[in-house]
């Protein structure tokens, strides 16, 4: 018992924590041989043999070897050997979660008989190696070496030993879990450190445009992308993109996306091209179950214009002031396009269009993900496009950076207590004077 517990400091690994169970129960009865089967599910297999313990099942014709390669034989054997949990007295261990032991097994009809006196089982003891009702594995324990039966104090003994067998094998386990948890928490850290290098930080210097960001993953790495980039004179890219899916792949995936979008943008000049290339470049390197939804738009501050398409994304908002009347209106702009990734070039080459309209001095452009719209509240009521679309109108005249602020203001208060359940991502530009 004391091994086993060492074992676990020194850490090794399950396998080698079984072999330890059955050389302690052979030092412990004085046993010639014993065997640990492991669970899965409602199968059992032999993990650990020392010795020659007989098999579960009786042995083919062509199986009578020499003593000294027939211990690897019937190892190779036992760990070959899988049976259902109830088959035979290993599995009637396991499935009723009692000890067995026989003293005189070679008259008991429920002991496997083999023609090999070898393998003749003499005196056996079967227990279950269990954690809190939980059945990892049975313990088998054949015939002492000094030719007699076993006795109750060995079955007490073996008892004992697998009860501390299961509580060893626990704790490995939680270890196991524990490293494995701490390997993952720093990739995520990773992840989400390269993530924060690739959102930019900071926008390019424009007299004429008020450019905000906000970003919140719903976990430490999200799939969810905003990029802005200068274009030259006066043309202003920017997108905003939602991957399916949350994570390590989705913000991978994301990366991918940013890279190739701000390639394309200085390739080609209408946005509606960039989403047919991106769609070509990116639908070879994603999985079958993954897509991206864009929206790549064009301000263009000389001639006061928006260029923009969209790729299956939630519609963005724009408000416009009327110069003579005063009035603001806010409307979303639903041009056509399927996310990237979902369809081939033919179909998604045909969907997608390019509008284009005024982006004058008072202008107010808000891009953003399904994280804000469809966040629910206790009552599974959504925020909704008309919910944001109020509240970017009321905040007209604000600059882009407070009109987000008041977004997520917004957002929060009506969600309430309910979880964020999807990453929230908005950009915000306005057209100064």
């Amino acid at each position: 018992m004391h091994s086993m517990v060492e074992s676990i400091g020194e850490g090794v690994d399950r396998n080698e924590l079984f072999r330890r169970v059955v050389h302690s129960a052979i030092l412990s009865t004085g046993a010639m041989s014993a065997c640990v089967f492991e669970r899965s599910g409602n199968k059992l297999r032999g993990v650990a043999i020392e010795g020659l313990f007989p098999p579960h099942r009786p042995l083919p014709e062509h199986a009578r070897q020499r003593i000294s390669t027939r211990a690897k034989y019937l190892e190779q054997v036992l760990k070959a050997e899988v049976f259902d949990v109830g088959e035979g007295l290993v599995g009637n261990a396991a499935l009723s979660g009692e000890g067995l032991f026989i003293e005189d097994a070679r008259n008991d009809p429920r002991v496997i008989k083999h023609d090999d006196p070898a393998l003749v089982v003499r005196s056996v003891i079967v227990v279950p190696i269990s954690f809190r009702q939980y059945n990892i594995g049975v313990l088998a324990i054949v015939n002492p070496s000094d030719g007699l039966a076993f006795g109750e104090t060995d079955f007490s003994l073996a008892k004992s030993l697998a009860e501390q067998a299961g509580l060893a094998i626990h704790n490995l386990d939680l270890m196991a879990l524990q490293i494995e948890k701490n390997k993952l928490d720093l990739d995520l850290a990773l992840a989400s450190n390269v993530q924060g290098m690739l959102l930019p930080k900071e926008f390019p210097d424009s007299s004429k445009l008020d450019i905000a960001a906000v970003y919140l993953p719903a976990q430490k790495v999200g799939g969810d992308l905003y990029d802005v980039f200068a274009l030259g004179q006066g043309r202003y890219g920017m997108a905003i993109a939602d991957v399916s899916g949350k994570g390590i792949p989705a913000s991978l995936l994301m990366a991918i996306c940013q890279s190739n979008l701000r390639h394309l943008a200085r390739q080609y000049p209408n946005p509606a091209d960039v989403m047919r290339q991106l769609n070509s470049s990116m639908t070879r390197e994603m999985r079958t179950d993954m897509f991206i939804t864009v929206v790549y738009a064009v301000i263009d501050t000389c001639n006061h214009q928006l260029h923009l398409a969209r790729a299956g994304h939630e519609m963005p908002l724009l408000v416009h002031t009327d110069p003579e009347s005063g009035l603001s209106e806010a409307k979303l702009l639903a041009g056509e396009g399927m996310a990237i990734g979902m369809v081939d070039d033919e179909i998604f080459n045909t969907v997608i269009t390019e509008i284009t309209m005024p982006f004058t001095p008072g202008d107010l452009l808000v891009l953003y993900t399904d994280g804000v719209t469809e966040i629910a509240n206790n009552e599974g009521i959504e925020f909704s496009n008309s919910r944001l679309a109020d509240v970017i109108k009321a905040m007209r005249v604000q600059s882009a950076t407070e009109v987000n602020g008041t977004i997520l203001d917004k957002v929060t208060l009506f969600a309430g207590q309910e979880s964020q359940l999807d990453d929230i991502t908005l950009l915000t530009v306005r057209c100064r004077a």
